[in-house]
């Protein structure tokens, strides 16, 4: 049975400045945007839009925010409430891990609608744009967590040969969700997306397949992972996630039947 090894979440300290390798997970998941975001720009059907480099640096510092802001008050308002009500100021150390991903997802929409505001251009085209420059950064992100030791899965049988010991949990075998959500949420969905959005799609159909791509395997890993909190339907438990999946599982069918049911679709 795996031991997690419980590595010092301080990467580096400068004097008196510590480096958290949760910090360095997003500075890693910024700059995978930048690279694969020079790759898609150069993507025939992508450069006949106009995209330059200047919108992508343009656009992280937007995603940026989006993601920091809504990432730490989707956790807070979606998990923690009850706790981070009690320590407010707690809220501002987001070093020491704890990002939403949904509340991320509904923080760069935001501020994506904000730039194309700004940049003048659809915000629909916005999102085709951007959301395969998410999985990869989504999966840094996990790996943070799993660095940090958060997120511990549920409690697995003792003979499934990567069944974890979480020394900060307890000494039963688990899963190691973390590395589940990284695999499936961010890698798998990438080596679909990916070559899906290579092509010429109809205006929000590449945003629509992320955003259902994503739902759909985040509401599987979600099994894997001990829940924050968790509801019974007709009699079935519904984890947090799996709820806040719900929404854009259902969404991003309806967005993709209209791109595909639009004149000219491809």
């Amino acid at each position: 049975m795996l031991i997690h090894p419980m590595p010092n979440p301080v990467a580096f300290a400068l004097g008196p400045v510590q480096i958290h390798w949760y910090g360095l997970m997003y500075v890693l998941a910024f700059a995978l945007f930048i690279a694969l975001g020079r790759v898609r720009i150069r993507q025939p059907h992508i450069a006949a839009q106009g995209w330059k480099n200047e919108d992508l640096d343009d656009m992280l510092f937007y995603g940026m925010l989006g993601v920091v802001l809504g990432g730490r008050m989707g956790e807070v308002l979606f998990y923690r409430w009850d706790y981070f009500s009690v320590h407010p100021l707690e809220i501002f150390q987001i070093w020491r891990g704890g990002m939403s991903f949904h509340g991320g997802f509904i923080g760069v929409i935001l501020a994506m609608a904000l730039w194309a505001r700004k940049a003048r251009r659809n915000v629909f085209d916005v999102y085709d744009f951007i959301t395969p420059l998410v999985p990869l950064g989504y999966a840094c992100g996990r790996l943070g967590n799993f660095i940090n030791a958060e997120l511990p899965g549920r409690v697995a049988d003792a003979t499934l040969p990567w069944a974890m010991i979480w020394p900060n949990v307890d000494l039963l075998p688990r899963h190691p969700s973390p590395i589940y959500q990284l695999l499936v949420d961010g890698i798998m969905v990438f080596l679909i997306l990916w070559p899906y959005a290579r092509k010429a799609r109809p205006r929000l159909a590449v945003g629509a397949m992320y955003t259902l791509l994503y739902g759909c395997a985040r509401f599987f890993t979600e099994y894997f992972r001990t829940p924050d909190w968790q509801v019974e339907v007709a009699g079935l438990p519904i984890t947090s996630g799996q709820m806040l999946s719900l929404p854009m599982i259902a969404g991003a069918l309806l967005m993709l039947a209209w791109a595909y049911k639009k004149p000219g679709a491809v």
